[in-house]
């Protein structure tokens, strides 16, 4: 019980003080991720050795670290996490085998998973709610343009909808299903408004920072600087600094409370105590 609590008031700290960072500045240090796995289970190591006559406490953080390894790769890979988040989302591996049943690990993993995808959904429609209020004029003006330019798209979708709506005469999930394949298109171009108009800002190069994400591909001097996932690595920050005083950037949503509340949500179902 004591080496639950533990590792729980461990995790809590350092996802305060990630959120605060992420909200802030709009990353996560490397030092942050990976010095949780390491006391994670640097923790988990000493407790075996001095008050458990075997070592299955500290096998389960290993296997807890490889299993989220992959979860964490697979969300960065798939273009949902920022490399930041993946890191977090790897050291919580470390963390949240907290039962000496493998299984009952698996049953920790799967509730944290649902929980903070649940999460992480109601979390990023209440922030597009306030991005769009905040920049409602800009939001306005590019979402109006967004669908007078995808008439055909959006005609299509209610095509497709209406002929979907019309089966629910014979099973009332269609109504839904019809609903939803409307509704589509709005929120397709609703958040991409949202990402072309508030999410988009012009910053001095000495302010740039590894990671950032550009808007678009630069053409710098001769020198082409691609837009890609990874950001602007270190040489291209220098390059940029000596060539240019301000470039636009693309801000990515704080992630990082997401990982908080849902761990919150996870203490409070009684799931890891």
């Amino acid at each position: 019980m004591y080496e639950a609590i533990f590792l729980i008031c461990l995790a809590l700290v350092w996802m305060v003080f990630a959120s605060i960072q992420d909200i802030r500045f709009r990353e996560i240090a490397n030092w942050l991720n990976f010095s949780l796995i390491i006391f994670a289970l640097g923790f988990r190591f000493f407790w075996s050795l001095f008050n458990e006559g075997n070592f299955n406490f500290f096998y389960q953080g290993l296997i807890g670290l490889g299993i989220f390894l992959v979860l964490g790769n697979l969300f960065y890979y798939s273009r949902f996490f920022a490399g930041g988040d993946a890191k977090l989302m790897i050291a919580l591996g470390a963390i949240l085998p907290l039962s000496p049943s493998f299984y009952f690990n698996l049953k920790i993993f799967g509730l944290f998973l649902v929980v903070f995808i649940l999460t992480g959904s109601v979390y990023g429609i209440l922030l597009a709610g306030v991005l769009a209020v905040k920049h409602r004029r800009e939001f306005r003006k590019v979402f109006f343009k967004s669908l007078k330019l995808n008439k055909k798209l959006i005609f299509i979708f209610g095509v497709i909808s209406a002929l979907i709506f019309l089966g629910g005469f014979a099973d009332s999930i269609f109504f839904f299903v019809g609903i939803f394949s409307f509704l589509i298109p709005y929120l397709y171009f609703s958040a991409k408004s949202i990402e072309d108009c508030c999410m988009i800002i012009e910053i001095q190069t000495k302010n740039l920072r590894e990671g950032d994400w550009l808007v678009k591909d630069l053409r710098v001097k001769g020198r082409l600087i691609k837009k890609n996932w990874e950001g602007l690595s270190e040489k291209d920050i220098r390059f940029l600094k000596r060539n240019l005083k301000k470039i636009k950037i693309k801000q990515g949503i704080a992630f990082m409370p997401v990982f908080l509340i849902s761990f919150i949500i996870l203490i409070f179902s009684g799931m890891l105590l």
